[in-house]
């Protein structure tokens, strides 16, 4: 099966790419952030304290995470309900950092990951995909932007949506997820060794995934 892995750190256009090249090339979008992120909105909506690991480790063994495809569309279930409305806020994010540094809940959605890699064409993007989920993909790609670039697109989102809020706060956050991101014990962010950089700073949608697409074409 050919495996495209994207990865970068939070804000760089990752899953917005990885959906237009897996559409492009009828492969399945395996977006992993939202696994993470539905187990994250689990541990919010029941207020579990993340400090303790062994207690979210037991209650991560009743979660079921699900991904339905509709239309095209990735669907993440949690326990049977579509959460895709409920995943893209700032505070499930937070959390999805935070849950990413356990060893059991990282073991538990690696599994399903790379056996839906074993059975189909996919694209899939994350912050340790190429490096530990799938090291064996034929293309692997990692995606960024400068901080400042980042924080833009996300304040941008934020207000076409009619959200208030503060650019240079919304940079901040960026800043300090990607310390965490890059400096956790489990499986931390970085460049796999045989990863195409891309920085789509100054670069638009179209040519980012043009880009992938050139890389795809030379390895397939």
């Amino acid at each position: 099966m050919m495996n495209i892995a994207i990865d970068g750190p939070a804000g760089a256009g990752k899953s917005t790419i990885a959906k237009r090249v897996a559409k492009q090339l009828g492969f399945i979008y395996v977006d992993t952030g939202a696994m993470f992120r539905a187990m994250g909105l689990y541990f919010l909506r029941n207020q579990f304290d993340m400090e303790q690991k062994s207690l979210l480790e037991e209650e991560s063994k009743k979660i079921d995470i699900a991904l339905k495809f509709e239309n095209g569309e990735q669907q993440v279930l949690l326990n049977g309900e579509n959460v895709n409305g409920y995943i893209r806020v700032e505070e499930v994010g937070k959390i999805a950092s935070i849950i990413a540094t356990n060893p059991a809940i990282r073991t538990r959605l690696l599994e399903l990951q790379q056996k839906i890699a074993r059975e189909n064409h996919v694209v899939m993007d994350g912050r340790d995909i190429g490096t530990c989920v799938l090291p064996n993909a034929q293309v692997k790609i990692y995606l960024t932007a400068s901080s400042k670039e980042r924080a833009r697109r996300r304040y941008e989102e934020l207000i076409a949506k009619g959200e208030q809020c503060d650019i240079a706060i919304i940079e901040e956050d960026i800043i300090q997820r990607d310390y965490a991101d890059m400096n956790r014990e489990i499986a931390p962010l970085r460049q796999a060794k045989d990863a195409v950089l891309i920085d789509s700073s100054d670069m638009t949608i179209e040519e980012v995934v043009h880009a992938i697409l050139n890389e795809y074409e030379q390895k397939k």
